[in-house]
Parts: structure tokens; sequence; C-alpha cells
């Protein structure tokens, strides 16, 4: 029997694992080393199968730094993977997954010849409230507004929560230097009482956005689908795009995100399976060393 499963979604991948039986507790130093890319098995996170009493599933998400996400839309679609070649759910059926952020409801719409999925999930309703992604100050609305960094730089930011925290920041274009300079001091800003996944986005087409994801917790990560929610969501709102069917461009490709007229979100993109794999005596005794 394996220990883990491993996929990815556009190069955001995932170590996915069943907390029951395991026989290896979670701590950060545990997650740490298995994500490590050179000593462990190497990933952008853990994901923690979970009994719940609520949803068909429970799940809890580690970042790489051992610390927790509330939610994931890159990796709820792996998890779906997960359980799908686990035998739990089949192709084509609904089913529902308990996070930290929310309770969120799934389905595998297709799978093609190679392998890949094709993957929904509604992902709850976008707020754009500062207290729900912890921004300092009284309780508002934000609409681009201005936040001075650090460095001395000032952007103007757009909060969203959709049970995890968002900024998003509109552009005239990425330049990833600029971006990864600037996007660190953002996420730990100390306005930001949880730190916040941080999103550049420069919108190209009346129903596209091309956009570059800073995660809390990850730093630099190639597709996300929760920022790309909060992408489409932050720029139907301010009118950058017009359409509610929006295609947000990533590094590691396009997700398609659906803004409904209640703000709610549905995200709809690929996965893929990599392998299922077993840790080593050594390695075993190592995690469990660190538990």
């Amino acid at each position: 029997m394996s220990d883990f499963f491993k996929g990815h979604g556009l190069g955001n991948d995932y170590v996915a694992v069943e907390m029951e039986g395991l026989g290896i507790e979670l701590t950060p130093l545990a997650v740490r080393l298995i994500c490590d890319r050179h000593t462990g098995v190497g990933s952008d996170g853990v994901l923690a199968r979970v009994p719940s009493d609520s949803a068909d599933f429970g799940l809890r998400i580690f970042n790489p730094d051992g610390s927790e996400a509330e939610k994931s839309g890159n990796g709820l679609r792996i998890f779906a993977a997960y359980l799908l070649e686990g035998g739990h759910v089949a192709p084509h059926a609904r089913f529902t997954v308990q996070t930290p952020g929310g309770t969120v409801r799934m389905q595998i719409l297709s799978q093609s010849a190679d392998g890949v999925l094709s993957v929904e999930a509604e992902m709850g309703t976008a707020t754009f409230r500062s207290a729900d992604v912890g921004l300092g100050g009284p309780d508002r609305e934000t609409d681009n507004e201005p936040l001075e960094l650090e460095s001395g730089d000032v952007v103007h930011v757009n909060t969203v929560s959709i049970g995890n925290p968002h900024c998003v920041i509109f552009q005239d274009e990425l330049d990833v230097e600029t971006l990864r300079r600037r996007a660190p001091q953002i996420s730990t800003h100390p306005q930001f009482a949880r730190g916040v996944n941080v999103q550049f986005a420069v919108p190209v087409e009346p129903d596209g956005v091309d956009a570059w994801v800073w995660e809390r917790g990850a730093g630099e990560t190639r597709a996300s689908g929760s920022s790309a929610c909060a992408i489409a969501a932050a720029a139907v709102r301010r009118g950058m795009v017009s359409e509610r069917q929006v295609q947000v461009r990533m590094p590691g490709g396009a997700l398609h995100v659906h803004v409904r007229d209640d703000w709610s979100l549905v995200l709809r993109g690929p996965v893929e399976s990599v392998y299922r794999g077993t840790f080593s005596r050594g390695m075993r005794r190592r995690l469990e060393m660190l538990g």
C-alpha cells in the first residue's frame, strides 16, 4: 500500500496522504521535509484527507513552510484526482469536501486518453471586505486602495476573500523582477494580520486576464486556483473585464472561473496524477522523529 499520491495542476504540485493510518504526525517540520525538493518528495504542499461530519470528505491543506491554508483551488482539484484514483469517487459524480475555508462542491467532468482530468469546484462566494482578509483599519470594501511597502513603493490593492485572503493588484504589464521584489513585502505586510496571497494581474481581453502569483507560505507559484478566482472576481467588480466567464492565464497555464451574479465562483481546470509512492524506512524514521 502506498503512503502518498502526487499530482499537479498546471505545475502547482501537491502530495496527498490519508491522515488516518499514516502513522506520522504532520508537524510543520515534517511537512517541510516532505515538500523539500532535494531531501523529500518535493511539492508545493501537502493534502491530508481527514474525517468530516458535514461533507463527503475532509481536507487539511499544508503549505510547504508547514503552515496551514484555509483553501486551495489547485489543491482541491488534485485531491479529486487522488480520490478518483483511490476509488473513493466516480467520474461525473458530485461530492463535497470540507476545508477550513468552507465546504466545496466538486465534480470530475472528464478524463482524456492520457489521463488528464478536467475538474470543477464551487469555491464559495467572494467578499471584498477588508476585515475578511485581516486588513487593518475600519472594515470597508477596498477599491484600488494605496498600500505603502517597506521599500517605499506604493501599490494599489483590491482585497478578496473566498475563505482565504487575497490581494489583487492590477498592472499595465507584468515585470517579474519588480513583482518578485514587491510580492513578499505585500504578503507579510503588517497591515495584513494573517498574511495574504498576492496576485498581479493585467486584463488583456473582455474575458481574459494575465497574472502572476505569490502564495502565502509558498512564494512564487506557477498557478493557483483560489488566486485565479480572486483575480476574476476583482476584475469583474472593477469592470476590468466585461464577461463573467473569465480565463486567468498564469505561467503554468490557464484556469477558467465563472463569476456568478451573486459573486459565487466556479473554478474549472486540468489536473494530472504523477505517481504514488512509499516512504523509505529511513525517510519514515526521519518524519517520525520530527513528529
